[in-house]
């Protein structure tokens, strides 16, 4: 039996998809408000047998701070899947996000050890990667740098792996993905998809950052990869290419016949608009468009390698970035339809 956490969001139900056509006895963990309707969603962009498919799914509420109900849901479980995080830029969910990202995880380790499971997969992120200079290529052997421009997103993943290195040292056998910006369609109002939703919209100020993106589809099937392996204790980065955030949205807005952004953000202009969205928040209520820290990101120039994840599956070939824009693009349009 295998265990999924985080089945309902971008990563996990694409990887359900992947272990439920293969045939394999899945357990997906989730909360009691979790919608399940978009795991079907997702098996229907790529089958017309979603509802059969489904029926493998054995699904389970269970919450991430209770450790003795992780320890009953890895009942006749072997490997465990680890998708399950929260991810947020504003600031109002800075202790949410740590718990859920960090003593989720502690707790998900330390009843994966008292269940002797046999092998424990945990997705993180790119954010977690030490930075580099003169836009050099950053690799798994970076070193973490505590740094004020380090996300709160960063720091709760950055924390969350020392319990995964730690449990590591208690004898569990672990791996570390850190994927890059993830490209994919799901639910179209969060994560990465959301990407997708701001550019049908338009997108008029562009920056010149630069950022790794790979396809939701190489992360899910890499991940099998990695848990159908003897690699056990190593960390890898999963990215496509590296690419320029102008040309990546410019891709999307071409994808939807949008003009393309034509007013450049330098950081000045940056800073006003995500003061102005954090008053508009204030204000209104509403979630801000831009945050400080997102303003910041999306001036940094990061390059990411994907050497070592080819050096150990060299015959792979990832999904170009311009394809997925163009697939996940057209799924996009299909549903507004």
């Amino acid at each position: 039996m295998i265990l999924v956490t985080g089945g309902t969001g971008l990563v996990g139900t694409h990887l359900l998809f992947d272990l439920c056509k293969s045939g394999k006895k899945v357990r997906a963990l989730k909360r009691s408000t979790s919608n399940t309707s978009q795991v079907k969603k997702v098996f229907s962009y790529y089958t017309n047998q979603a509802d059969e498919l489904i029926k493998n799914i054995e699904w389970v509420d269970a919450d991430l701070l209770d450790v003795y109900s992780l320890m009953e849901v890895m009942d006749g479980v072997s490997e465990v899947y680890h998708c399950a995080a929260m991810v947020s830029f504003e600031p109002k969910h800075e202790y949410e996000m740590m718990r859920t990202n960090i003593e989720g995880t502690e707790n998900m380790v330390n009843a994966a050890i008292e269940k002797n499971i046999k092998k424990f997969i945990h997705v993180s992120s790119i954010a977690t990667i030490g930075r580099t200079k003169n836009d050099e290529l950053c690799t798994e052997e970076m070193f973490w740098k505590s740094s004020p421009e380090n996300s709160n997103y960063a720091i709760s993943k950055y924390a969350a792996e020392r319990e995964v290195w730690r449990a590591a040292e208690e004898g569990l056998n672990v791996v570390i993905v850190n994927p890059s910006v993830i490209i994919g369609p799901g639910n179209w109002q969060q994560s990465s998809s959301n990407m997708f939703s701001k550019a049908y919209n338009g997108i008029k100020f562009y920056t010149n950052g630069w950022n790794g993106f790979v396809d939701v589809r190489d992360v899910t099937a890499l991940m099998t990869k990695l848990m159908d392996s003897e690699i056990i204790n190593e960390r890898y980065i999963l990215n496509s290419e590296n690419v320029a955030f102008r040309n990546f949205f410019d891709s999307i807005h071409e994808a939807f016949n949008r003009p393309k952004s034509s007013i450049k953000a330098g950081k000045l202009l940056s800073g006003f608009a995500w003061r102005e969205e954090k008053l508009r928040h204030l204000i209104t209520g509403a979630s801000p468009l831009i945050t400080k820290e997102t303003a910041r990101s999306a001036h940094r120039r990061s390059f990411f390698s994907n050497n070592k994840i080819l050096s150990s599956f060299p015959d792979y070939k990832f999904i170009p970035v311009e394809e997925a824009i163009k697939e996940t693009a057209a799924l996009f349009i299909k549903d507004r339809i």
